[in-house]
């Protein structure tokens, strides 16, 4: 039975590490980015239990096993990840509702990923119920930005409810800002 939670273990930081490396872009051929998307950032070891240390990211379980997780990046973890201080001083430039992204009650979603046995199988949807679920009493907006190559992350996106808001470009991709507002959504999904 999947079972979506708050990470609560090392072991679980440490399949959230290796999946988060298997599934690194530069990791996985081009055939495989197209089809299953990915990720493009790494996460250490080191870097998620500092994270974690901050605030606990939600996983989603089979048994013992990490089906999938969905990381909690807030402002105070720019001084942990350096590319969420890139990120949030682009936030302040994104006006939303006539006020600066950054100006509202929320956090980042750091990275997303989903073991490829998993896939297809409601991970996804059960990863971002919980964040609204845990989240959404603190937080008024849940933002990320996604690849714009990354075409199957980007449209689950905007099926659970996301917008995007922005479009960034940096040396390394293209990228959507999209934006989750909870005030516009019901508080399920």
């Amino acid at each position: 039975m999947l079972i979506a939670k708050l990470v609560s273990s090392d072991n679980e930081l440490v399949q959230i590490a290796a999946l988060s490396r298997d599934n690194l872009v530069s990791n996985i051929t081009e055939e495989t980015q197209q089809q299953e998307g990915f990720v493009s950032w790494p996460y250490t070891l080191e870097v998620l239990q500092r994270l974690h240390d901050l605030i606990p990211s939600v996983i989603v379980k089979e048994g013992d096993l990490v089906a999938g997780y969905a990381l909690v990046l807030t402002r105070e973890a720019a001084g942990i990840y350096p590319p969420l201080a890139d990120a949030l001083a682009h936030f302040e430039k994104i006006h939303y509702k006539g006020r600066a992204l950054s100006d509202f009650r929320m956090y980042v979603m750091g990275q997303i990923c989903v073991h490829p046995d998993y896939r297809g199988k409601g991970v996804f949807q059960l990863l971002y119920q919980f964040h609204q679920q845990q989240f959404s009493p603190a937080y008024d907006l849940l933002v990320t930005e996604i690849s714009t190559r990354n075409v199957r992350s980007l449209r689950a996106h905007l099926k659970t409810g996301f917008s995007v808001v922005d479009t960034v470009y940096d040396e390394e991709d293209e990228w959507q800002v999209v934006v989750w507002d909870w005030s516009l959504s019901p508080r399920q999904v």
